[in-house]
């Protein structure tokens, strides 16, 4: 009598549990859900990228202070000195006039234009 008692009730429990998993994942698996779940993982994913780019901003400051740092371009300044001024390309000659810009020919000798 025991016996078929406990097979009895652990077949029921095994049902239970059984349909109880199986309504789970029918929810899971409707379209509101994996919209739901795909909206959470663009968040997610969202973060993630805006930590990443935090970081990667950091380390650049902080690189760009070493170098700064190794180049002398934050060198304290003397008050009594005039601005030193750091130019990325030296110019040979300065302009004559520097307001005025460069002209092409009036008669060009090149035959590959549209006429």
């Amino acid at each position: 009598m025991f016996r078929r008692t406990f097979w009895f009730t652990a077949g029921a429990a095994a049902g239970v549990w059984a349909t109880t998993k199986v309504n789970r994942k029918i929810k899971q698996l409707t379209p509101e859900s994996l919209a739901a779940q795909a909206a959470d993982k663009a968040i997610e994913t969202g973060h993630k990228l805006k930590d990443f780019a935090l970081d990667v901003r950091d380390n650049m400051v902080r690189r760009e202070a070493e170098l700064g740092g190794a180049l002398g371009l934050e060198a304290p300044v003397d008050p009594d000195l005039p601005v030193q001024r750091h130019y990325a390309v030296e110019a040979g000659e300065p302009a004559a006039h520097p307001n005025t810009y460069r002209k092409l020919p009036y008669n060009s000798n090149n035959r590959n234009e549209d006429h």
